[in-house]
């Protein structure tokens, strides 16, 4: 099996930087692209740190040659400032990022979505996420997978306050999220991870979302 050659956008962030990690201690790994905004304080093995301007993104689409690409991309509108600058990173980054993976004949694409992501919600947050989805399915990319996580344990570098408090609940309740409700619980980042860093290895062409309960069960497969 030849060794693939990964590009992944979003390494800073909770779920990224634990994928990062984790696809650098693949031996089905060749080689890692880490976009990135702001250099890497710990670039790991076989990864190569490229800074842009994630405004100019195109302009480094010729260094961005990769068989999986990956984004890990995503903020709140809290932290972005408002409603155009959370699209600019959730809608324009994303979808930029896939479209020069389409241009360099990327065989996947992976993103971190989010429950509820839906293009006709009247929630601007789970809108903007569902028009994304629609946007990346409409590209010529063999493979696209997109992972829609509940809310996400581990410990963030931004604080949220609402996270806070959910994160410190949430693993006391798992046990109302049974049946039809498994969707709803919550995940930890490293699970996501973990089960990001093992179907970005495999190949199934066609277009695949997962749930939380979902992810859970990839994180898991032996």
């Amino acid at each position: 099996m030849k060794k693939l050659d990964i590009a992944i956008i979003g390494a800073t962030g909770l779920v990224g930087n634990l994928l990062l990690e984790k696809l650098a201690q693949s031996n089905d790994v060749q080689s890692i692209k880490a976009i990135t905004r702001k250099p890497l304080s710990k670039i790991p093995y076989k990864t190569e740190n490229i800074v842009i301007d994630f405004n100019r993104m195109q302009e480094f689409a010729g260094e961005l040659k990769a068989d999986v690409f990956i984004c890990c991309l995503g903020t709140t509108i809290k932290a972005a400032g408002n409603q155009e600058a959370f699209h600019r990173v959730d809608f324009d980054y994303v979808v930029q990022f896939a479209k020069i993976a389409e241009q360099n004949h990327a065989k996947k694409f992976q993103v971190v979505s989010a429950m509820g992501a839906d293009a006709n919600s009247s929630v601007f947050y789970n809108r903007t996420k569902g028009e994304m989805e629609r946007k990346l399915k409409e590209l010529k990319i063999p493979e696209i997978e997109i992972f829609q996580p509940s809310l996400i344990l581990g410990e963030r570098k931004d604080k949220r306050a609402f996270e806070d408090i959910a994160q410190n609940i949430a693993p006391k309740l798992n046990f109302l999220f049974k049946g039809p409700l498994e969707k709803y619980r919550p995940i930890k980042a490293t699970d996501i991870a973990a089960a990001m860093a093992k179907t970005s290895l495999q190949s199934k062409a066609g277009h695949y979302t997962y749930k939380s309960n979902q992810i859970q069960e990839l994180a898991s497969a032996k």
